[in-house]
């Protein structure tokens, strides 16, 4: 077994049926069909150590972060959000204020969405904080977007700057002299926007063929799209949108801003194909980066117009 998505695929062959109505395994979250509407679930680990470290991030920004990657994947599918589920693990020393702060940041992104939390379970740990959250949500019925549905022809687009959350991880884990543009890109990484509005008009919209959130970087999820829709892409690395702040970090550190832009994920946008005059239709940006083609799995990236050979997957855990 190589790595993440192989074990994922290994866990899928062994529960190969799924119920009438019901889609699992392979989208952002899970679908149980009803009469009127769809139920939209699914639960994201945030692990100590791995997507936080206790000395870099306030509780409040790991409690924010452990609701909004769960929010985010609502918002993937054109959802909205119902409620939520939160089991924590935690060692001693993190067990009085850290635990309360953490709560008061789960909270306060919670109650700015209106989701309610309606259960969980808590547990010791010897060592590190571990933070589950299981999120439920709804749409109607037939309604929710898959990453199966990328047409040959449609645009790919984002909704909005790429790289500024691995900006933000490089800048807490490094020594870097605070200023607004890394508060900015910091914040980026601690406190992401799950783009639920905006995934509620796309679904209205009735256009987008596939969507999903980008968690690993577009060199990374992309490749799902591709994978369960049966199509290639190219994609235009010029037309990655990077934030001002982004661009001034990464010129004085000698950093490569394209390539945090496509491998360095927890931007938590949304990355979705659609015809290309969508983005003249709604009341937010849309930012066109390439195009879904015929080559089935293949993603050809070009920058100014020329053909280039990257050696890079995006993120993954394993």
């Amino acid at each position: 077994m190589k790595g993440e998505f192989e074990l994922i695929d290994f866990i899928r062959g062994h529960f190969s049926e799924v119920p009438q109505g019901v889609v699992g395994i392979g989208d952002d979250c899970a679908i149980i069909g009803g009469e009127c509407e769809e139920w939209l679930f699914s639960t994201d680990l945030v692990m100590e150590g791995v997507h936080f470290l206790r000395t870099k991030s306030s509780p409040e920004d790991v409690g924010w972060k452990a609701a909004a990657v769960n929010l985010s994947d609502i918002a993937a599918m054109g959802g909205e959000p119902v409620a939520t589920f939160l089991s924590i693990a935690l060692p001693r020393e993190a067990r009085g204020e850290w635990a309360e702060r953490f709560v008061e940041g789960y909270a306060s992104i919670s109650n700015h969405y209106g989701v309610p939390l309606l259960g969980g379970d808590t547990t010791s740990s010897l060592r590190d904080v571990a933070v589950n959250v299981g999120v439920l949500g709804k749409s109607p019925k037939g309604s929710a977007l898959l990453r199966s549905g990328a047409r040959v022809g449609d645009t790919i687009f984002v909704t909005g700057m790429l790289g500024d959350s691995g900006a933000g991880l490089r800048l807490l884990l490094g020594d870097h002299t605070p200023d607004d543009a890394t508060a900015y890109l910091t914040a980026k990484h601690n406190r992401p926007t799950p783009r639920i509005a905006e995934g509620i008009a796309l679904r209205k919209s009735g256009k987008v063929g596939a969507m999903m959130d980008i968690s690993d970087g577009i060199a990374s999820d992309l490749r799902h799209i591709l994978k369960a829709s049966g199509v290639g892409a190219w994609v235009e690395l010029r037309s990655l949108p990077l934030s001002p702040q982004l661009k001034e970090v990464c010129e004085r550190e000698g950093w490569n801003a394209q390539e945090l832009a496509i491998s360095a994920g927890e931007d938590y946008e949304l990355l979705l194909t659609a015809p290309e005059e969508l983005a003249d239709e709604l009341s937010f940006p849309l930012y066109p980066i390439g195009k879904i083609t015929e080559k089935v799995g293949e993603i050809e990236w070009y920058d100014g117009g020329k053909k280039v050979a990257l050696d890079t997957k995006g993120f993954t855990h394993f």
